[in-house]
Formats: structure tokens, C-alpha cells, sequence
């Protein structure tokens, strides 16, 4: 198929982009590309790139295309904290207006990265994709919104998908720290400590980016009645974990490391345990390959080979909420997330 892929440059985008060109598909990218300087290490991205924010998104963006993969938000909850509103005028109001402009040229998918943090507060009980939605975050609740937007726009044209995605980690191009895995690793390889910013106790289903990569690639194969319309927890079942667990398993992967809880360490209200059952019974073409403890060992080798510093994963060049406060700082960015020099994008083309 010819596919084109938002948020082709960030995190999963930049793992995901490869991932479905070895699968065959053409690949295009659409990126505004907040985060050019904060590369992990050599990157040559493999697929063109039309440079646009997602707000600005016109019809002959996506004229031809077989679908629409849309990853592109503001990925956190300090983002989302930052201006709650841009939050939702990004990943909400733009992710609903690139589905209406993909209907609108016949593009016939629409696989939306949405998120197990839909589920919030969700305590100790396995939810599964019918369990009531509990977002605590404005990142989960512009995920939420956009689903049943976009929901709404189905028929027998137009087909989306919505990949509730569990907690990503792996690394990446693009690489983020502010993800609980690949944080917990970086602490421990720089510091010796395994710094826990909770008290240990919240659920958390994580997946690597590789088994999210691989995730959407079968929803994009899959039959379409498979699919239409239909929501998808992306993970694996053995995969839940307290954050405790996470940081044990950390402390056995990097070697004289110890567990420390930070000073204001407490409960962390997005908790939730989630059920994998649905993606691996409708779409039997995934097969999540990756563990935490894979993970954590990809993890660590990949921060011994760049030497990494805890300034370098701490300050803006990693930490997505600082990139971006330093990009208006700098006035390259205004207040809405708007490039305000057209001299940065005319750099790519």
C-alpha cells in the first residue's frame, strides 16, 4: 500500500517508517518536526517527508494514498500540562480534521495511535477495550475524544482503526527519557540509582516500539471487517508490571545499582493493568517479540555506546517539554507550537 505516516520523525515514527518499508509499502512522512535536534546517534530517515503541521493539513497532502497511519501528537503529560488547550487543538482537533480530510480524498484506513492511558484510573482490575474510559491527563483525554470522533466517520469509504498503545519503550532516532523504562535505565546507567518518582505501586503495561511497529503493520494488512471501526489494546499480557517491578528488573540489568525513591515519591493516579487478548486473537499475524528485560538490556547497551550523561538525558535535547520550552525561548517557535522562521523549513527541502 501507499501509506502515508505522521509523526514519521519522532519516537515510534522513526523505528515504524523502516518497519513498513520492509514490510513493502511505499512510506511517506508528514512531520512538522519539533524535535530535529534531539537525534540519538546516526540517523538517515528512509522515507520523503512533507513538512506541515498537522493543523495545516490540506487535501493534496494525502491525495493518493492507500491509508493514513497517524502518530503525531504532543506525546506526554507535561506537554499536555504546558497548555492543555494545545494539547487538545493538536491531538484532538487536528487528528480529527486529517481524518476528515483523508475521507474527504478516499483515503480508505485511518490507524489512529491512541493509547491504554484512555483507561487512567483504572486501579488493579484488568480493562480491557469495553471497560469504561478513565483518561486523568489531558493526553488522554484529546486520545479519547479523537476516538469517538472519529468513530463517527465511519462507513463503507472510510475504515479507522484506533491502537490503544501501551506504555512505549526501545530505542529509537528520536530517542525520549521521559518514558518509564527507558528512564529508569538511563538513571541507573549515570547515577547508579534507579530513581522512582512514584511510590513503586502504580500498574503499567509497557510495549516496545518495535511490537507497536509491528502492531499497526498487521492492522494495516488485516481484512478489513477485521478492523472497521474497532479499538485495540497493544501488548502483550505478561507485560503488566508495577513500576516496582520495572525498577527490579532495571536494578538487575545494570550492574551496582541501586533503588532509590525520590523525596516526594507518592501515588501516581494513572494506574491501570490492561488486557492484551483481543490483538493477539483478531489479528494472529502479531506477535510481540519483545520483553521489559530485552528491552532493558537494549537499553543499557545503547546508552554505554553513546557514553550517555545525565545532563544529556535531563536537559532539553531529550526531555520533550524542555526541547520545546527552548524552542520558544528562542523564538523559533510561538506560543501555539507555530514555526515562526519559514528559513527552519525551507532548511529540509
Amino acid at each position: 500500500m501507499r501509506v502515508l505516516l505522521t509523526g514519521s520523525r519522532g519516537y515510534i515514527g522513526a523505528v515504524m517508517v523502516p518497519f513498513l518499508q520492509a514490510a513493502g509499502h511505499e512510506v511517506v512522512g508528514l512531520d512538522t518536526d519539533y524535535y530535529r535536534n534531539c537525534t540519538f546517534g546516526t540517523w538517515t530517515p528512509t522515507a520523503p517527508t512533507i513538512f506541515r503541521d498537522l493543523r495545516e493539513v490540506v487535501p493534496a497532502d494525502l491525495e493518493g494514498f492507500d491509508a493514513v497511519i497517524h502518530l503525531a501528537a504532543l506525546s506526554n503529560d507535561p506537554l499536555g500540562d504546558l497548555n492543555p488547550e494545545l494539547t487538545y487543538d493538536i491531538n484532538y482537533h487536528a487528528s480529527v480534521h486529517v481524518a476528515k480530510v483523508a475521507k474527504q480524498v478516499g483515503v480508505k484506513r485511518y490507524i489512529f495511535s491512541s493509547s491504554c492511558s484512555n483507561y487512567g484510573a483504572a486501579g488493579d482490575n484488568l480493562v480491557n477495550e469495553t471497560s469504561a474510559l478513565n483518561p486523568v491527563t489531558a493526553y488522554g483525554r484529546s486520545k479519547v475524544l479523537t476516538e469517538q470522533e472519529v468513530s463517527k466517520l465511519a462507513d463503507d469509504s472510510f475504515s479507522p482503526t484506533f491502537l490503544r498503545s501501551a506504555t512505549a519503550y526501545g530505542v529509537s532516532p528520536r530517542l525520549r527519557f521521559d518514558i518509564v523504562l527507558n528512564n529508569l535505565v538511563a538513571w541507573a546507567f549515570t547515577t547508579g540509582k534507579v530513581h522512582i518518582k512514584s511510590d513503586g505501586t502504580p500498574w503499567r503495561p509497557i510495549v516496545h516500539i518495535e511490537d507497536i511497529s509491528a502492531a499497526f503493520l498487521a492492522a494495516l494488512e488485516a481484512p478489513r471487517e477485521k478492523v472497521h471501526n474497532q479499538a485495540f489494546n497493544v501488548g502483550r499480557n505478561d507485560e503488566n508490571f508495577r513500576i516496582r517491578e520495572i525498577a527490579d528488573i532495571v536494578r538487575e540489568t545494570v550492574p551496582g545499582c541501586v533503588i532509590e525513591f525520590a523525596v516526594d515519591a507518592g501515588p501516581d493516579l494513572r494506574c491501570y493493568r490492561a488486557d492484551f487478548s483481543k490483538i493477539s486473537s483478531t489479528l494472529p499475524g502479531f506477535k510481540p517479540a519483545w520483553t521489559a528485560r530485552l528491552g532493558a538490556q537494549q537499553l543499557y547497551t545503547a546508552y554505554k555506546k553513546v557514553g550517555l550523561r545525565l545532563e544529556d538525558f535531563e536537559g532539553p535535547r531529550y526531555r520533550r517539554i524542555d526541547n520545546i520550552k527552548q524552542l520558544i525561548a528562542s523564538g523559533e517557535l510561538n506560543d501555539s507550537l507555530r514555526w515562526t522562521k519559514a528559513a527552519s523549513l525551507a532548511s529540509h527541502s
